[in-house]
């Protein structure tokens, strides 16, 4: 192994970083969430919701991508951050992502799928956990065998998982074509909200649905075509995301009816249950398992090039800033993120629902970095303004601060709704402070505290 000698190389073609990127973001919470957002909205305003959510995420996604063309690195936005606010909150932002973010959309990925298994085959009192467990350590053990192997993964499960999504699509026209009534009246289901606060509530989960794109930043130094990339890769990424969104909705209306998928808690099984029985139910299955595979495995892409990079601006953590060049890994970055994901599947295993947990530790951390992140374009703009831009966001800067004002509207809901996982999360965040202060002790040469006071 060697230490550094190369780095990450330029090897990613068009096509693939449009499949990763998508990977990045494509996941079965629209099965949840489509529910809650019929359930706040009017069949007038429901696909409005989801068409706003992907504009908005690809209004985000032009200000990431000006930022990451403009300054290439595995690091992506912990690299953006660093450079416009200084190291110290670049560290706290990667501690983030190592003991927050990352690990726990790892965690609530595997926990997706395995309580989706454990509906149909019951595994016991710990096999969620368990169960979640396994479904972690596979992809790490692809990706320790090398980085082509790592991003091969990715490619195959993401074009499975668009196939899966597909077939669901396909069970809704077919009830539609057979003209199958909705088991549902219409009348039969009352709106939890109304008015700006069900609007806000049926955006909040939209949100999540679409949530992720900012990590196909640490692909920028990994893209053959670092401008072409980064842009096709994200906003082709986001518009097929949408695309596949809406198709899903429409398949869910036609084969449930509005107040039909207003009252369900698995539209997914359900409509391929009434389409075509147990097969239906295998598909379901798989589909949900494809996705929480692919998320997995993107996560530890992004999550071990995120660490790694850390890493190698801190001395006494420079032992996990190695690269390893034979497999074109960051081999020790990524078994530290996969460690602490396990750590938390047993955490949230003790909860009643470990999906539940991990999103409520997640939420308002996400808003918090990505509002910072965003207000970073400004910040870069005039601090390194001779720096080339080969992407450049357009009605600057008023899309930026438009960006940047839903960002914190998000922050306040994900702070003032969701329940005390958030809390602890926030916590886990303040250490990190606590963990730059030790380690910035560490790193001190001796005398330096006693000559500055």
């Amino acid at each position: 192994m060697k230490r550094h000698a190369e780095g990450p190389q330029r090897h990613l073609p068009l096509w693939q970083t449009v499949l990763i990127t998508l990977g990045m973001v494509i996941t079965t919470d629209i099965l949840r969430t489509a529910p809650t957002v019929a359930l706040n909205v009017g069949i007038e305003h429901f696909y409005l919701v989801w068409v706003l959510g992907g504009l908005a995420s690809m209004a985000g996604a032009l200000c990431f991508a000006e930022m990451a063309t403009a300054f290439p690195h595995p690091g992506g936005d912990y690299h953006i951050l660093r450079t416009a606010y200084g190291e110290r909150l670049g560290f706290v932002f990667a501690w983030s992502r190592f003991s927050v973010m990352h690990t726990g959309w790892i965690a609530l990925s595997a926990f997706m799928f395995s309580e989706y298994l454990n509906a149909v085959v019951p595994l016991g009192p710990h096999g969620t956990g368990w169960f979640a467990a396994v479904l972690i350590i596979v992809p790490v053990l692809l990706n320790l065998s090398g980085r082509h192997m790592g991003f091969l993964t990715q490619t195959w499960l993401v074009a499975l998982l668009a196939l899966g999504f597909l077939g669901i699509a396909a069970a809704g026209a077919w009830l539609a074509w057979q003209g199958v009534e909705p088991a549902v009246s219409e009348a039969a289901v009352v709106p939890q909200n109304s008015g700006f606060a069900g609007f806000s509530a049926a955006l909040i989960v939209v949100f999540l649905a679409f949530g992720g794109w900012s990590d196909a930043a640490t692909l920028s130094a990994e893209v053959r075509d670092g401008r072409r990339g980064m842009l096709v890769g994200m906003l082709g990424a986001l518009g097929l995301l949408m695309g596949i969104y809406l198709t899903l909705n429409l398949a869910f209306v036609h084969g449930l009816g509005f107040a039909g998928l207003a009252s369900s808690r698995a539209p997914g099984v359900e409509l391929l249950d009434r389409a075509f029985g147990a097969p239906g139910v295998v598909l379901i299955m798989l589909v949900v398992g494809l996705s929480a595979l692919a998320s997995i495995n993107s996560t530890l892409l992004v999550g071990a090039r995120t660490t790694y990079a850390a890493a190698l601006d801190l001395p006494p953590l420079r032992g996990l800033g190695e690269w390893d060049d034979r497999r074109g890994v960051p081999r020790r970055a990524l078994l530290a993120v996969a460690a602490v994901a396990l750590l938390l599947v047993f955490f949230a295993s003790l909860a009643p629902s470990g999906f539940n947990a991990m999103v409520e530790y997640m939420t308002p951390v996400y808003w918090l970095f990505l509002s910072l992140s965003t207000l970073a374009l400004l910040i870069l703009r005039r601090r390194f303004p001779d720096v080339a831009r080969p992407i450049r966001v357009p009605l600057y800067p008023w899309l930026p601060l438009l960006f940047f004002a839903l960002c914190l509207y998000m922050l306040y809901s994900s702070v003032a709704f969701v329940g005390y996982g958030a809390l602890l999360g926030m916590g886990v965040l303040s250490f990190g402070i606590v963990v730059l202060w030790i380690i910035s002790r560490i790193a001190a040469p001796k005398g330096a505290t006693g000559a500055s006071s």
